[in-house]
């Protein structure tokens, strides 16, 4: 019985083995029709395998420079090396790159970055040992970044250069320089005329040795513009005055170039560039006799002759404020007598005109142009007053007296 019952045993699983050949997962492994695969993810392990991948890739991203940011600290560092660091701190910078071009600059960093065979990107180490030609190289990949970088490190370089001017102790002697300057601009002006010992005081108190910024130098600048023995005939108008104070024509503006002078010694020390807004004076008519001439003629009777300036009249000055008009045809009412003083005015003077001539328009418009501001257009009974710009009081009383009989609207 025993081997009769183990026979059927046998026979039904050899019956029903090809039944069981479905799809199953168990454990680390997957069996398909009797194919078994390992998976390696036992559990949770797929999604820990691709955290930890998205976590290196986060890491690369961030800690990692790219290419722009790599090939920039290439290049900053050879024209660092060539020139010397950017800073604002004065005498802290090499004087190499002081008169540098950009071209010189451009090809220096060329030859830096060729020699450069190092690896560019870390996190690519493994490309650049299996590659031809060493592909992840500052060589390779930073020359076309050299352009931009350069002009980012001139700017640099120029506005650290600024502020190490303008922190300088020769450009702070110079602003205290420029405000005594200043001082004593506004003291020659007030004083110019004065005598000399006082303009002299006067000028001390303002920028003299004991003032910040002073000097004596300055007060007998100051004190000196414009006087009138600048050249041969002031020494004979003094002579002549016994006035060694007394200042020429324009003397304001030789004032105002004393201070011109201070103002660029500041700009050249500091790096700015400060403008000096200077005020229009009155300068003497040349049509009118020197001293040296009066005391000529009271000597000898005989007056010099003087350049005088030809008088140009103006010729619209005298112009009539208004014009009269006859028309051709009759006008019966004051509309359309201001339209046809608008069309005289707006038409050219060619057109077809019923009431008026093309002689009539063209007198008009140069009237017009030249400041008549009122046209009287008469026809065989009636005028009227036409008014085409704004009059004043005098004006308007003196048409409506010529005119009393017209109309006026």
């Amino acid at each position: 019985m025993k081997n009769i019952a183990f026979a059927f045993g046998l026979i039904g699983a050899c019956f029903t083995a090809p039944m069981a050949m479905g799809v199953s997962v168990t454990g680390d492994t997957m069996s398909r029709a009797g194919i078994t695969t390992p998976t390696n993810n036992r559990g949770y392990q797929g999604a820990a395998n691709a955290y930890r991948e998205n976590q290196r890739n986060t890491y690369f991203m961030v800690t990692q420079p790219d290419v722009d940011t790599a090939c920039r600290e290439k290049i900053y560092k050879c024209l660092s090396d060539y020139c010397g660091d950017v800073t604002v701190v004065p005498g802290q910078r090499s004087g190499r790159c002081t008169y540098a071009t950009e071209s010189e600059l451009y090809n220096y960093a060329l030859l830096c970055l060729q020699k450069d065979n190092s690896i560019l990107l870390p996190q690519y180490g493994a490309n650049t040992k299996n590659s031809v030609g060493g592909m992840n190289t500052a060589a390779r990949l930073c020359p076309s970044y050299v352009q931009q970088e350069l002009m980012s490190y001139l700017s640099m370089a120029n506005m650290a250069n600024q502020l190490s001017k303008s922190h300088s102790d020769l450009c702070l002697k110079r602003r205290q320089e420029l405000e005594a300057a200043m001082s004593c601009h506004s003291v020659a002006l007030a004083y110019g005329n004065e005598t000399t010992s006082m303009l002299t005081t006067q000028l001390t108190d303002a920028c003299g040795s004991g003032v910040p910024g002073g000097s004596a130098e300055m007060v007998s600048r100051f004190a000196n513009a414009g006087n009138i023995g600048a050249n041969v005939w002031g020494w004979a108008e003094q002579i002549v005055n016994l006035n060694l104070n007394q200042k020429g024509s324009g003397w304001q503006a030789s004032v105002d170039a004393v201070l011109a002078s201070y103002t660029n010694r500041m700009n050249l020390a500091c790096g700015d560039d400060m403008q000096m807004n200077t005020a229009n004076y009155p300068t003497a008519s040349a049509s009118q006799p020197t001293t040296l001439q009066t005391a000529a003629t009271l000597a000898l009777g005989v007056a010099f002759p003087t350049a005088n300036a030809p008088i140009v009249e103006n010729p619209y000055e005298n112009w009539s404020v208004w014009q009269e008009i006859t028309s051709m045809s009759e006008i019966y009412d004051f509309p359309t007598a201001r339209q046809v003083v608008n069309a005289g005015l707006s038409n050219a003077a060619t057109t077809q005109n019923a009431f008026l001539t093309s002689a009539q328009m063209d007198a008009m418009q140069t009237a017009y142009k030249r400041g008549t501001k009122v046209f009287i257009v008469r026809d065989s009974a009636r005028c009227y007053i036409v008014p085409v710009a704004q009059m004043t009081d005098k004006e308007t009383s003196q048409v409506a007296q010529s005119f009393a009989n017209c109309i006026s609207k």
